[in-house]
């Protein structure tokens, strides 16, 4: 199966997130390596020493960044033209996961894990409200035609999603109240997708020295 790419990856990280379903929806097949973050496997950190997930390893190219491993495998297939709006308006598209992955990421990480911050004297309702602001104007495009470019489901959506999951289940209750429809409707319909349940599967560590599983199945 090494013949194969092999993907490092963790189940509920919602960047190992985007870069499984940009492969899924491409109908690639790499060697997946579900990775356990306290146990991570020489193999890895030999091959990307900063120990973060995804990794790709694609012969001598190694792709470290999700966005890029997602970029990776849409260029060689996109039966879905997720990549459409990209090649049309390139610079609104990345200015997008820019936002997603810079100040919306940050602000989720201190509402979500504010203990880790001890020296920053995290509030974690302001890092909530500053993340809703953001989602405010997502929700604007959005609403437009149902996903961020229009009636079609573009590579920004799939980047922006796991995301905004992760905000939402830190208190699902709050997060229905909030006045964002077109967002939580958006997040609604990729939930119950298969798209995203094709991705979701729960996977055993990946042992050293043994092969990983066909991803997709």
């Amino acid at each position: 199966m090494t013949s194969r790419p092999v993907l490092y990856s963790f189940r509920r990280c919602p960047y190992a997130m985007r870069a499984r379903l940009a492969i899924s929806i491409s109908r690639l097949t790499v060697e997946l390596r579900e990775v356990v973050l306290r146990d991570k496997p020489p193999s890895m950190l030999e091959a990307s020493p900063k120990g973060t997930v995804p990794v790709l390893v694609a012969g001598d190219r190694v792709i470290e960044e999700s966005d890029e491993i997602m970029f990776w495998a849409l260029r060689q297939s996109d039966p879905e033209n997720w990549l459409q709006p990209w090649r049309e308006n390139r610079p609104a598209v990345e200015a997008l996961i820019v936002e997603n992955d810079g100040p919306f990421k940050r602000h989720l990480d201190r509402y979500k894990y504010p203990v880790r911050y001890p020296d920053e004297n995290i509030v974690a309702e302001e890092q909530r409200d500053a993340a809703l602001e953001i989602l405010a104007g997502w929700d604007s495009l959005i609403g437009r035609g149902g996903w961020l470019f229009g009636e079609e489901v573009s590579v920004a959506d799939m980047a922006l999603l796991p995301f905004v999951r992760q905000y939402a289940h830190v208190d699902k209750d709050w997060f229905d109240d909030q006045p964002i429809p077109a967002v939580k409707d958006w997040l609604e319909r990729f939930l119950a997708s298969d798209r995203f349940k094709a991705i979701m599967p729960k996977f055993d560590q990946w042992e050293e020295g043994t092969d990983g599983v066909a991803f997709p199945a």
